[in-house]
């Protein structure tokens, strides 16, 4: 059952529905979510992507037979994109198949333990029991924090837009009772004392781009998030999953233009009555009128580059420069000729060192000796991503972004995926002979394919300084009709974070159009009532 709130796009009277025009800038997830939302609400929207694919950082590479998921691969809170085909009419059972992924992470420690991450309760309290006796208690009341923190958090401010200090001020004594000004970890080491239990409670803020030294204590809901629903992966990858988003979009009635960057937005009209002008090139060159633009692009891109000229977005751009981003990532791609039975499907290896590792990824200059690697073994769910016989993956290493690391990475990319590929040897024996393909994507290929600043794989850092009201909102405060949806906007990164943030954009979207539209008691009372 959808909440009746998300479907306000309904209530849009005629004047709009079908009148208005809405261009959204980047099919990434937060970019297909709000234009699926906005075009079944009735607004008539053009989705822009530069790549010759829809998914921005969910890309998906096809070679030598195998098929690789460039970005996100653990699915979590499948509400949320349930939510997309029901503002539609449409159930995403009978588009998409959510497999669930047994354990969640396995988390391999660098003193040889293992510890198999689920969502089962007893299953749980056995194996944190057999890994730190001592902290079983502690365990227990940290999943009720994180519970506490959840429903604060996630069910009631996710897709919350945040476009008024006052309203950052609401929430406040409820964020200070739950610590939110604390990091994760420290949270964490409230309740254990074990180091390795430490680390696997408080990992989860790298997978939004977060240090958990830094990030606020508000994302340790994520443990009670996935405990809740689970995690999963789309039957045929990721990329599965967005063309299901592109194909609903596009049965809304909605057009796609790949291999169409978008080179310019330029302001037209008033605060009253706001168009802006999309300039774009490639497939589809030419230069329209919108009367909502919505950019998923990478947040520093959309104000300095695309906004070149305005006053107000080059203040952003430079406000956006002054604040702390995510660090970026090195990924190997690559596909084996033979399988490697026992692998789980998601791997969290930890190194020797912790904090002073992610002291050093965050703030660099210099690339650690050592790292912290996730390994993903998507043919473990789903075999038929590789040819018969074979096994694909990929692993990252977390690294310093290009603002705090000036390293030649074209220059020593092979030398730095070897180290990678020789330390998985331990539990992939022989790797190194049996890799038949292989793809390397750098910070450097952030900021080149995917106008990342500064390389940044997640945006601007989750920390407290930088979330809710305190992070890039929404609705542009300063640019009529302009709004931003994605990881740089609220709530931050993380698939349940973008597709939560275009539903707050959806929501401020359809909040100005209904302001701006002359309204009778008829048409106002039912939006009441739904409320």
């Amino acid at each position: 059952m959808v909440d009746p709130a998300i479907d306000e796009g309904r209530q849009l009277p005629g004047s709009v529905r079908g009148q208005r025009r809405a261009a959204v800038i980047g099919s990434g997830f937060g970019g297909l979510a709000v234009a699926i939302r906005l075009q079944a609400a009735g607004i008539s929207t053009v989705l822009y992507e530069a790549r010759d694919l829809p998914g921005g950082r969910a890309y998906v590479y096809r070679q030598d037979g195998f098929c690789f998921d460039a970005g996100p691969t653990v699915i979590t809170a499948p509400g949320c994109i349930e939510e997309l085909f029901a503002v539609a009419g449409e159930s995403m059972s009978d588009h998409v198949e959510l497999m669930p992924v047994l354990p969640f992470y396995r988390l391999a420690f660098s003193d040889g333990s293992v510890l198999d991450y689920d969502g089962d309760p007893d299953r749980m309290r056995a194996r944190v029991g057999q890994l730190a006796p001592g902290d079983a208690a502690g365990y227990e009341k940290f999943l009720a924090y994180s519970k506490e923190v959840f429903e604060a958090g996630y069910e009631g401010l996710a897709a919350t837009p945040f476009p008024r200090f006052a309203d950052m001020i609401k929430v406040s004594p409820e964020l200070a009772r739950l610590g939110a000004h604390r990091s994760v970890y420290d949270t964490v080491a409230r309740f254990v004392k074990d180091e390795r239990l430490r680390q696997a409670l408080s990992f989860h803020a790298l997978l939004i781009g977060g240090n958990p030294f830094e990030t606020s204590a508000i994302y340790t809901l994520i443990p009670y998030l996935e405990r809740r629903w689970g995690v999963f992966f789309p039957r045929g990858g990721t990329g599965a999953l967005v063309s299901a988003l592109t194909d609903l979009f596009m049965r809304l009635g909605g057009q796609l233009r790949l291999g169409t960057p978008v080179t310019r937005i330029r302001p037209e009209g008033d605060s009253l009555q706001p168009r802006h002008r999309v300039e774009s090139s490639g497939q589809h060159p030419g230069s329209e009128s919108f009367d909502v633009v919505v950019s998923n692009a990478d947040l520093h891109h959309t104000y300095d580059r695309l906004l070149t000229g305005v006053g107000a977005a080059e203040m952003t751009a430079r406000k956006l420069e002054a604040m702390d981003w995510s660090m970026s990532l090195f990924v190997i791609y690559f596909g084996t000729n033979r399988k490697y039975p026992g692998t789980a499907h998601h791997t969290v290896l930890f190194g020797p060192r912790y904090e002073p590792l992610l002291k050093e990824i965050f703030h660099g200059p210099a690339l650690p000796d050592d790292f912290s690697l996730y390994l993903h073994a998507p043919t473990v769910s789903d075999p038929q991503l590789a040819p018969d016989g074979c096994e694909g993956f990929y692993v990252l290493a977390p690294v310093p972004h290009l603002g705090n690391s000036k390293l030649a990475w074209d220059d020593i990319k092979d030398a730095y995926a070897d180290r990678i590929l020789a330390s998985l040897e331990t539990r992939l024996p022989d790797l190194r002979r049996h890799i038949v393909t292989k793809r390397i994507f750098t910070p450097i290929d952030f900021q080149r394919e995917l106008g990342a600043f500064m390389g940044s794989a997640f945006s601007v850092a989750p920390q407290l300084k930088q979330s809710a009201f305190f992070r890039p909102h929404n609705r542009d405060a300063t640019i009529p009709g302009l709004y931003i949806a994605g990881a740089g906007t609220h709530p931050g990164a993380g698939v349940p974070g973008v597709i939560n943030s275009a539903k707050a954009t959806a929501r401020a979207v359809f909040d100005d159009l209904l302001a701006s539209e002359p309204l009778s008691a008829a048409q106002l009372l039912p939006a009441a009532g739904q409320r």
